[in-house]
């Protein structure tokens, strides 16, 4: 009895293609490369390697916009992890990914799986991870139940999985919005470090080399978990439960070890972690980029259920495995490694020379496929697009403040989740594990030190949907824009980026044109700054009954400070110094936080990104720290003005007394969130030098006030605007989003 009579697989029609999520041209295609009807395990496996999730196919068109070079720059797009230089030989490893739907279904293993796989990615380039960061989107928590419990989980396994791994989450950024109830956003980053000439890549070759797989066992966990990543979802997602993978961090953490004690020495050839679409598309990636074929012999392969089918095995994503080609000869050595750390390794297959990935069930061939078409030639749609009806009627700049006070108006965005403190979130993360973490979460970016090096590393996630909403090609920009400034807030220059895209359905031109537009500012700003995109994810079908998220093209920067020792925070550092604001306030509320959560409008004309204004501030930042003239420094963006001045106050409990000069309405000018905008903190000792250096470089200064005592006074010359007790204040910012997880 053959494998098919055996596992009982049925006949392969159209409809099963379908049900695979293939279409009726892509069926045709697969019969068209094999010359044949695809048998079901073949189907199975065009329908993981053709999906969204891992062909990029209707985003591959829009990607090749994106500059990816630059002096610094180790590895671009195309490997696990992009690379950039930091010092000598010293590299930095990255790259940021989504993993939306199972956060949805099952928010605890969901967000801690996508955790272990982007760890994965990382160590698998040969880095150590050094460092995690999330961008997390949600529901409204104060009126929607689900979503907090769909936030609690996926923030516990956040916590749960990178705690036992042993890596800090160092910072990233949380925003709630009705636009996610039903779609959550969950995108991880993990950062390494790795010597250059230690970088390892995905790659099958030396015909007769073994293939070996490695890690733990396969299960029945995440079986077409890349294909329900590529699909909407709707009112039966609660079934796709078993679609999500189960994660063991104490499994991966020994992963990890051994994976790096291997790479010490000269054993292996290529490496790849077993991700979306499990076994099928590491063979088939590393197969293809080697421009070699591969032979895998199926019943060989660890399993931890009885009875598991070669199509099953093939489509698990079961976690923490890796495939790995080593040189012939040394099998017993890469054994004997993963033995000693308690890890299943075994021989499973060999590198062959004919281009075609076989596989076989105790001697039978029960699939025969060429690498190439399905690991770099799958599909590549340029969808249409068209500019959404709502575009225009959104724009413009027609707000009213008569039935506002403005003092309950700034009380209530202080309470609002979006701005109000979110230590309930980073307190459950250990974010000083392996005592790199030197600026902790709450600043304007995480700076991490380099043992061994004088320099630091900068990262900064950001993105405002809203924008993106309203404007997807000023809001790509903007989010680029500002993950760059926070990088410099903290003395470091910007140098290059990791991307998650997020988006609903590509086959709808209003989608596909907020993703084209969006990628288009994204490039543009990019190009601006000299700051390559290295490495990426695209998260199509965010839509549940029809309805999509905002779109939000999370950029997480990741620059480098020259002497770590001069890093800046994002708060005030002691009383009697000088306050000043950086940059001309354009009163610009449009898409604002104001707007949206006190006036009830997701409206407006989204402010200027301002680029050239910003790449002043930029420069002038990365030499005021090197020149130590400043003592802290805190960008204007999510809440405006008067918000960000309050932020600078809380970590020290440090009162200000300011007074603004504005010929504006005051709500325009307060919480506007005019592009290019900071508050620094400087020494009285340091005025002149200060001042000197930011005529230097163009940037607009504006003495506004003093740091000291226990107040948070605002002032529009002999007008006092706002008074407040400042420990009162912090104390209600601080429990806020405490208050509703209770």
């Amino acid at each position: 009895m053959g494998v098919y009579e055996k596992f009982n697989y049925p006949n392969v029609t159209l409809e099963v293609a379908k049900e695979m999520g293939l279409n009726e041209d892509e069926f045709n295609k697969a019969i068209e490369i094999l010359g044949r009807k695809p048998n079901y395990i073949e189907l199975g496996i065009f329908a993981a390697m053709w999906s969204e999730h891992c062909s990029y196919k209707s985003s591959r068109v829009h990607l090749k916009k994106f500059p990816t070079d630059a002096p610094w720059v180790v590895q671009g797009p195309g490997e696990n992890a992009g690379i950039i230089e930091i010092d000598g030989d010293i590299c930095a490893c990255f790259k940021v990914e989504s993993h939306n739907h199972p956060s949805y279904i099952e928010p605890y293993q969901g967000a801690a799986t996508g955790v272990g796989g982007i760890l994965r990615d990382v160590f698998t380039m040969g880095a150590r991870p050094i460092a995690c960061m999330d961008g997390l989107r949600f529901g409204d928590i104060t009126k929607d139940e689900k979503s907090r419990y769909i936030f609690e989980g996926v923030v516990s396994g956040i916590a749960g999985y990178g705690n036992c791994f042993g890596v800090p989450t160092v910072g990233g950024e949380t925003f709630f919005h009705p636009t996610f109830a039903k779609n959550p956003l969950v995108n991880a980053l993990a950062l390494g470090l790795v010597k250059k000439d230690k970088i390892f890549k995905a790659k099958a070759e030396g015909v007769g080399n073994p293939v070996i797989y490695v890690g733990a066992k396969t299960g029945r966990d995440g079986i077409h978990g890349a294909t329900m990543a590529s699909e909407e979802f709707g009112s039966d997602s609660e079934s796709k439960r078993p679609n999500v993978q189960i994660g063991d961090p104490f499994k991966e953490k020994l992963l990890l070890e051994a994976c790096l004690e291997l790479m010490k020495n000269d054993f292996v050839v290529g490496i790849q972690d077993m991700g979306a679409a499990g076994l099928t598309s590491s063979s088939f990636e590393m197969a293809s980029k080697s421009g070699s074929g591969v032979e895998l012999y199926l019943d060989k392969v660890p399993c931890r259920e009885k009875g598991m089918t070669p199509y099953e095995i093939m489509l698990s994503e079961s976690q923490e495995r890796m495939l790995l080609v080593a040189k012939k000869g040394y099998e017993d050595k890469v054994l004997e490694i993963f033995a000693k750390w308690d890890l299943d390794a075994e021989i499973i297959g060999r590198v062959t020379d004919d281009g075609f990935v076989k596989l076989y069930w105790e001697g039978e061939l029960v699939a025969e496929l060429p690498a190439k078409p399905l690991g770099d030639e799958a599909p590549v749609y340029d969808r249409p697009y068209k500019e959404p009806a709502y575009y225009k009627e959104l724009k413009h700049n027609d707000f009213a403040f008569v039935n506002l006070n403005l003092d309950k108006t700034f009380e209530m965005m202080l309470t609002n989740p979006n701005i109000s403190s979110k230590k309930w979130i980073y307190e459950q993360y250990d974010h000083m594990v392996r005592t790199n973490t030197v600026v902790l979460p709450g600043s304007d970016a995480s700076v991490l030190r380099i043992k061994g090096s004088k320099k630091g590393i900068v990262l900064s996630m950001d993105c405002n949907s809203r924008y993106c909403y309203l404007d997807p090609y000023k809001g790509g920009q903007i989010a680029v824009i500002e993950a760059a400034r926070n990088v410099a807030m903290a003395g470091g220059r910007p140098l290059a980026i990791s991307d998650c895209l997020n988006f609903g359905n590509p086959e709808k031109p209003d989608v596909m044109w907020q993703f084209v537009k969006a990628v288009e500012g994204m490039s543009f700003a990019c190009e601006k700054l000299n700051t390559p995109v290295v490495s990426g994810n695209v998260s199509f079908y965010n839509e549940t009954d029809g309805k999509g998220i905002y779109p939000t093209p999370t950029v997480v920067m990741v620059g480098v400070l020259d002497d770590v020792e001069k890093r800046l925070e994002s708060f005030f550092q002691q009383e009697g110094s000088i306050i000043y604001l950086l940059g001309e306030n354009k009163g610009e509320i449009g898409g604002s936080e104001f707007a949206s959560y006190c006036l009830d409008m997701d409206e407006g004309v989204v402010p200027d990104p301002n680029i050239d204004e910003n790449i002043k501030l930029i420069d002038f930042m990365v030499d005021a720290a090197k020149e130590s003239v400043l003592l802290s420094a805190h960008d204007v963006s999510l809440g405006g003005l008067v918000i960000s001045l309050f932020e600078m106050c809380v970590k020290r409990r440090i009162g200000v007394e300011v007074n603004f000069d504005y010929k504006m309405d005051d709500y325009r000018y307060l919480f506007s969130e005019t592009q290019g905008l900071a508050f620094v903190e400087v020494e009285p000792s340091k005025e002149e030098k200060f001042l000197q250096l930011a005529s230097k470089y163009g940037v607009r200064t504006e003495r506004v006030g003093i740091t000291g005592g226990k107040e948070f006074k605002v002032k529009k010359g002999r007008r006092v605007l706002l008074i407040y007790d400042l420990d009162n204040l912090i104390t209600q910012y601080e429990r806020e989003i405490e208050r509703w997880m209770k």
